[in-house]
């Protein structure tokens, strides 16, 4: 029992830390679409470049989890969700590629655009995943026992279109501290304009998804679950409170540190919402979890590896903290 719960953890951990970080280079690309000067781009640019491999590492430590701790739970969500993962793959290579091609290219708008697209297809392909999962996923014994399209629905379009000002919040946070002068000032408008709206969607999946699950609604208001996660959107509150507070007086870290805890009251909310339901409302995380023996060998594999994420991705911040200059690739 104690060791599914330490790799649920796990896998929750590297999740949380692929969407704050790779969510701020995923926004950094949808940010493309209102940056009209070519100089400006290429400063946005130069603020993820080094970084951004280093923050998709926790999606392959995440992935590779859920594939070796709970094989049903990936069996399941492979089926259920091919067409939307495979999108958000597509949109992750496109984009991977566009970092590439765009430092040589002579002519840099196309593979700005190829940027912008990149990011909003596995932007709004993530939406939809979750959106999928929360509308509910049809189980026949411990199989996907739906069609290919029921993850399409209008909840999911929803949280795949809510994700949007989600990233581009992270982004903006994020530029401001990385930036100056007249990007940086973009940075606080986008900022504050998403913050809002992510706090509007949030409110909005909150509403509509007892809706789906019933369970929810219980377990907001039965004990002992009711004595704390209630404190989640209450932290939720504060942190949009002092993040647009932050934003107004100008200060540069204190939003991107009020963003990542706004996103983290939502994550934290949901997943003790959901708790301990891997597929919710069937299959929990001890139903969907492989034989102890192979968690407990695979943990040392993750007692090896995950230092080494985790180092590898704190050296890559390190090395290029500081404001980026006007050329790419130039840290001040």
């Amino acid at each position: 029992m104690l060791l599914i719960d330490v790799w649920a953890g796990l896998v929750g951990l590297a999740m949380i830390l692929y969407v704050l970080l790779d969510g701020i280079s995923l926004g950094v690309g949808l940010l493309f679409a209102v940056t009209g000067d070519e100089n400006e781009r290429a400063t946005l640019m130069a603020t993820i470049s080094p970084v951004w491999d280093a923050n998709q590492t926790w999606l392959v430590f995440g992935g590779a989890a859920i594939f070796a701790a709970f094989p049903v739970l990936f069996g399941v969500l492979a089926s259920a969700l091919y067409m939307p993962l495979m999108t958000f793959i597509m949109g992750l290579i496109f984009r991977g590629v566009t970092f590439e091609f765009r430092a040589d290219a002579a002519r840099k708008k196309p593979w700005d655009w190829a940027f912008f697209w990149g990011s909003l297809v596995a932007v709004l392909s993530q939406g939809v995943m979750l959106g999928g999962i929360l509308t509910g996923i049809k189980i026949s014994g411990k199989e996907f026992g739906g069609s290919p399209l029921d993850w399409f629905n209008p909840f999911s379009v929803m949280v795949g279109i809510a994700l949007i000002p989600g990233y581009v919040l992270l982004a903006s946070c994020y530029l401001i501290i990385k930036t100056a002068e007249s990007t940086q000032k973009k940075a606080y408008r986008h900022a504050s304009w998403s913050a809002l709206a992510v706090l509007f969607f949030m409110a909005v999946v909150t509403a509509w998804t007892p809706f789906h699950y019933p369970l929810v609604w219980r377990h907001w208001f039965a004990p002992p679950r009711i004595y704390f996660v209630w404190c989640f959107p209450v932290l939720g509150l504060i942190a949009t409170y002092r993040l647009l507070r932050s934003l107004k007086s100008q200060r540069e870290i204190a939003p991107l540190a009020c963003a990542v805890g706004l996103f983290l009251s939502g994550y934290f909310g949901l997943m003790t919402s959901l708790y301990p339901y891997a597929i919710p409302p069937v299959i929990t995380i001890w139903d969907a979890a492989a034989q102890r023996e192979t968690l407990f060998f695979i943990l040392w594999g993750a007692i090896i590896v995950l230092p080494v994420v985790i180092g590898y991705g704190v050296y890559s911040y390190s090395v290029f903290r500081g404001k980026v200059g006007g050329g790419e690739g130039y840290y001040s």
